[in-house]
């Protein structure tokens, strides 16, 4: 469902992401660990079409991103760390414009079951988003994600601001998106939640993809060995 081969992007001089390869299934979670500066977010932003590659390519359900922009993009989900959303519109209100502009369904039920999916409490529906907290209106963004049957979502440090509970919940709804069959790739700084949620780790340092492994094959404690020795102790 999502495929990087031989994925490069330079900024003048500098590699941001170097020959990166990877192939990520419907049901699969893949996360990329990395300290600031790894490649993580660039990765990302070349997924959705965002940057132009230097060398290689990505692909969104075999669609080529730089041929085929706006048809891979309308497969994809996105989730950045900070959701923008209008504040002075309800979580319904802010998912039926969303809606309208991508050309989903607007129904109430519809847009009711594809909230309720994400994990938003019913109360919260017609509730301003200005008095959401950051979990809320992620749950808007995921609501989104379904209502237009993405085929894979893209995460940037989607952890990072969310208190315990927040996180949990989270955890969970990644879990049932990936039961539905969609491909997950998450960009982040949280171990414990890469370990929780992934099905495949990668360590990226300096642009570069230095290891992968499948989740189930290391512990918490593993995970953070490797990392720290990937990475040099870098923060």
């Amino acid at each position: 469902m999502l495929q990087a081969t031989q994925l490069g992007k330079c900024f003048g001089s500098h590699k941001a992401l170097e020959s990166l390869s990877l192939s990520i299934a419907p049901g699969e979670v893949f996360c990329l660990l990395g300290p600031n500066g790894a490649g993580k977010t660039t990765t990302l932003n070349l997924f959705l079409g965002f940057l132009t590659p230097t060398q290689g390519s990505a692909r969104v359900d075999g669609l080529d991103v730089q041929a085929s922009p706006d048809q891979a993009r309308a497969r994809l989900g996105y989730l950045p760390e900070q959701v923008a959303l209008y504040p002075h519109l309800t979580g319904m209100e802010n998912l039926r414009f969303f809606a309208n502009v991508s050309g989903a369904s607007t129904d109430t039920p519809t847009l009711h079951q594809c909230l309720t999916d994400a994990g938003l409490q019913r109360d919260a529906f017609d509730r301003r988003v200005s008095d959401y907290s950051k979990g809320m209106r992620q749950k808007v963004a995921i609501a989104l994600t379904l209502l237009r049957a993405s085929k894979a979502l893209l995460l940037d440090e989607p952890t990072s601001g969310l208190d315990p509970h927040a996180s949990s919940e989270f955890a969970a709804l990644i879990n049932r998106l990936r039961a539905r069959g969609l491909a997950v790739l998450m960009a982040t700084h949280d171990l414990i939640h890469a370990k929780d949620v992934a099905t495949r780790i990668g360590i990226m340092r300096a642009g570069r993809l230095v290891d992968e492994f499948a989740a189930n094959d290391v512990s918490h404690q593993d995970l953070q060995q490797i990392y720290l020795r990937q990475i040099g102790g870098a923060a």
